[in-house]
């Protein structure tokens, strides 16, 4: 007999405990990207003339910021956050360093149970 396997509820605390953690793997992920890219690669390509990191790095970032926008948007959803809070923390991906201070807050915030 197989035992019954049922997915945690949507809103539970497992399964937003789960989704603060891809958040966050996600925050760190495009904020070491974005942070690359400003200070290493767009140096790189005006003052060295080497163009590829640029390229390399931005469509990384790019592709993993959709990533990273899907799962903060889950997580606002399951964690019933503000809209407000919703869309401050989807933009601090797009500012160097931001990601950061946000995945910190967003985090302290959801281990309180605080709304974001």
């Amino acid at each position: 007999m197989a035992a019954d396997r049922t997915a945690p509820a949507r809103d539970s605390e497992q399964a937003i405990a789960a989704a603060l953690q891809r958040y966050r793997v996600m925050a760190t992920v495009v904020g070491v990207l974005l942070v690359l890219l400003f200070v290493v690669a767009v140096p790189l390509k005006y003052w060295a003339e080497m163009p590829t990191p640029v390229t390399i790095l931005g469509t990384a970032h790019g592709w993993l910021y959709a990533l990273f926008f899907l799962s903060a948007v889950d997580l606002a959803l399951r964690a019933k956050w503000t809209l407000t809070g919703t869309i401050l923390t989807v933009v601090a991906g797009t500012v160097p360093f931001l990601s950061f201070l946000a995945e910190h807050s967003v985090t302290s915030k959801m281990r309180a149970g605080e709304r974001v």
